[in-house]
């Protein structure tokens, strides 16, 4: 007999964990895994957190759920997914919901959802950020599919998220097909510049700066209390505070220094390429860590000249730390910039419609990027929908201009002690890249038009021009 309300197959810990996270709000939930032994498992240990139902087939696990079915996925992307629905899409009916909660290319999530929907099932492709915990306690989520599908899914959605400062719950529906994984892949992108920037922030403090990381671990915890406050911030402290049980050393000093990858900050570099959107902070933290990890290419390179940095003193520290602030803060606005631009972009792109300020005030609480600044943009968005930049939002402008020299300077530190932060020089690029009146890309334009007449336009007329180069370099309308 139907008496489950929602159903996940696919127990892994985040899989386990949102069943959980289900069924402590109220619901009914049945469970389900490839390998019966881990649902058998998960029985022994969570029973007595809620109502579940236990199914150790597919079919079972199907004629569990109430009708319309809502069926989902914490599977691995990719072949595992696509081997999943092939399993499940038979024993479904129209009105039934398949929904894919694991890091699916939006590419494939439209894919699906296109030939699901010719079968009347909705496919919901739903990014899930906030790791094991959020999964737990609350994460945010970004559901795509259709309107109808969230109608029904939503409230339930709504009651296991996170709650944002404000009481609101973070989710929304995103948008159709893969418009709610296309926004999980850039919140995954910016997360990967928000991580860089507070590495090269730590470095900068302990090389140029000489303080040690207990001590950078205060100094992360002060900015946590202003307008840093976020997430990543708050569990730098921790990981800079904690000493290795083993040696007594730091325990960042024991963590060899070759930074992984699941993909989905590349996907986002990639598709910023494809809609020829410039995210080139996002760009150089996914090049950063897949340049930590040649360890050969390194160490080729160890003795090649630099400088060597010498720790300030105890008041020169204390002013360059006050300077390290203002430019991680400013560099971080240029790289959520630089996502939600790619966000609209792809909007625009696929026709999805989606709202910036709704995207914002669900990253408030639950995702890994979550800070307390996501308020303003929310505000920021709400006051102006077709906002081109957050820079061209006051606020945000005011607060760079009375950043930049102290952002300067510490790009020019860096540089001068040796000290690599590719991350705030990329991100300053970016910023006097947008404030300049001129760019050399009319220089450029011109180097194309002389060696493969791929024409050039002018300020001051109308039209497509090229200049014959290899004749009497008149000019000629295209």
């Amino acid at each position: 007999m139907a008496t489950a309300q929602i159903g996940v197959t696919g127990l892994a810990v985040m899989g386990s964990n949102l069943a959980r996270n289900f069924a402590r709000n109220g619901y009914s939930v049945a469970v389900h895994n490839r390998t019966p032994a881990k649902t058998r498992a998960f029985r022994e240990e969570f029973e007595a957190e809620g109502e579940f139902v236990f199914a150790e087939t597919p079919e079972e696990f199907v004629a569990s759920l109430e009708r319309p079915r809502r069926l989902v996925m914490m599977v691995k992307a990719g072949d595992p997914t696509d081997a999943v629905i092939e399993q499940f899409a038979p024993l479904l009916e129209p009105g039934d919901m398949l929904i894919d909660g694991g890091n699916a290319h939006f590419a494939d999530t439209r894919r699906r959802e296109e030939q699901l929907r010719q079968q009347g099932i909705h496919y919901v492709g739903t990014g899930i950020s906030g790791g094991e915990e959020g999964a737990l306690h609350g994460p945010s989520i970004m559901p795509g599919g259709s309107s109808e599908a969230y109608a029904a899914l939503g409230p339930m959605l709504e009651k296991i998220a996170a709650k944002a400062p404000d009481g609101a719950p973070c989710v929304t529906h995103v948008g159709p097909d893969g418009a709610g994984h296309f926004v999980k892949m850039v919140h995954n992108g910016i997360e990967y510049a928000d991580m860089q920037l507070i590495g090269e922030a730590y470095q900068l403090l302990r090389e140029v700066a000489g303080y040690s990381p207990a001590e950078i671990a205060e100094i992360f915890r002060t900015w946590n209390t202003g307008r840093l406050d976020s997430y990543l911030i708050e569990i730098t402290a921790e990981v800079l505070a904690h000493t290795d049980a083993h040696s007594g050393r730091p325990f960042v000093d024991v963590v060899l220094d070759q930074a992984e990858q699941k993909g989905t900050g590349r996907w986002t570099v990639q598709l910023a390429l494809d809609l020829g959107v410039p995210v080139p902070g996002i760009a150089e933290a996914v090049f950063a860590r897949s340049l930590s990890g040649h360890s050969r290419l390194r160490e080729s390179a160890r003795e090649l000249a630099g400088p060597r940095s010498r720790p300030l003193d105890s008041a020169a520290a204390q002013s360059f730390a006050d300077q390290v602030e203002q430019a991680l803060y400013a560099s971080k606005v240029v790289s959520y910039t630089q996502g939600f631009h790619e966000i609209a972009a792809g909007s625009a792109e696929y026709e999805w419609n989606i709202d910036l300020a709704a995207v914002a005030a669900i990253w408030r609480g639950g995702c890994i990027i979550r800070a307390a600044f996501l308020d303003r943009i929310r505000e920021a968005y709400t006051a102006r929908p077709e906002l081109p930049s957050l820079l061209a939002d006051s606020t945000f402008a005011q607060e760079l201009a009375a950043a930049q020299d102290d952002w300067r300077a510490v790009v020019t530190s860096a540089i001068q002690h040796g000290v690599p932060a590719p991350g705030f020089a990329t991100a300053l690029a970016y910023y006097d890249s947008l404030r300049a009146d001129r760019l050399p890309a009319a220089l450029i334009q011109g180097q194309r038009d002389y060696f493969g007449a791929h024409t050039y336009r002018r300020t001051d007329q109308e039209g497509v021009f090229h200049t014959l180069w290899a004749g009497d370099r008149s000019e000629v309308r295209a």
